[in-house]
């Protein structure tokens, strides 16, 4: 198999150095005009390997090229060139480019089966553009000055340095460190209006521990939801949270901040959520839902 060979060629300049055709050609067990179409073939695929002529020739590998000599499977392969497919949909990435070059080297072709787009419906691509330049952000180490749209209808500015690009509960997230309040922070992507990528540099650092240590401390809510109501309970809430009744109605247990996007969350569901505990949130919804009703009645 020819994507096989390719690799096997890599692993044995890498691990014994330049070697003569002839020489692949033997341990291959192929001949001197396909070990030449291989280098070829590797050649195009952005490998740094060459041939040179002459008594000290034979086939190089560039000297500060690394590659992992990890043996990939037909399936991990496939698995790397879908990764680099999914990645595809953001602009301003070099994912088509290097996903091209793997094609190339494995001979394989991509499913085209698996479609990622992290901008929300109607965005015009802003929310990829908006990624992209965290992402550099993150890697390069660099302050960036973001306007944000915080609980309590507060917007503001804040310089930060960008540690990691989360993705939880069908959100993105960044986990900073904020110059501002000298504390570490996590922001919601979709609440960042505005960005802009500073000159100035910081020394990276770790994030205190995972994102999840923050819902220890949210309260615990307590939601009842009538069975009409299970598909979308199981779009909002993971199934070890739902405990079905033996009438079809939907007991939720979760953490979960006591926030203004928590008012509206449960406000979407219109008559079709009981709130059991804390009963603070149950009053605070019911006033919000007075207030909606004195502001549309006929």
């Amino acid at each position: 198999m020819q994507e096989s060979r390719l690799f096997k060629i890599i692993y044995h300049l890498l691990a014994q150095g330049p070697a003569a055709a002839p020489e692949l050609a033997e341990k291959f067990e192929v001949s001197v005009r396909t070990i030449y179409r291989d280098i070829d073939a590797l050649s195009a695929a952005g490998i740094p390997i060459y041939a040179e002529a002459g008594r000290n020739g034979g086939i190089h590998l560039m000297n500060d090229f690394v590659l992992d000599k990890a043996v990939l499977s037909e399936e991990e392969k496939q698995e790397i060139l879908t990764a680099l497919q999914s990645l595809n949909t953001l602009q301003n990435i070099r994912g088509g480019q290097t996903l091209q070059k793997l094609s190339a080297m494995f001979r394989l072709d991509s499913e085209d089966w698996l479609e990622v787009d992290f901008s929300r419906w109607g965005n015009q691509g802003s929310d990829n553009e908006k990624f992209e330049l965290l992402k550099s952000a993150v890697i390069q180490c660099k302050n960036v000055k973001i306007r944000y749209a915080g609980s309590c209808e507060k917007i503001s500015e804040r310089t930060v340095q960008p540690l990691k690009i989360v993705y939880k509960s069908r959100a993105w997230y960044l986990k900073a460190f904020c110059t501002e309040k000298q504390d570490f922070r996590v922001f919601k992507l979709n609440r960042i209006l505005d960005l802009e990528v500073l000159n100035e540099s910081f020394q990276r650092r770790s994030f205190p521990g995972e994102m999840d240590t923050f819902e220890d401390e949210y309260p615990e809510i307590t939601l009842c939801f009538p069975k009409e109501m299970s598909y979308r309970v199981y779009d909002e809430f993971d199934k070890t949270q739902i405990q079905r009744q033996a009438n079809g109605e939907l007991i939720v247990s979760a953490r979960m901040p006591a926030d203004a996007w928590l008012i509206g969350f449960l406000l979407s569901f219109g008559g079709q959520v009981d709130i059991i505990s804390p009963v603070c949130l149950r009053d605070t919804i019911a006033w919000q839902a007075k207030l909606i009703y004195e502001k549309n009645k006929p």
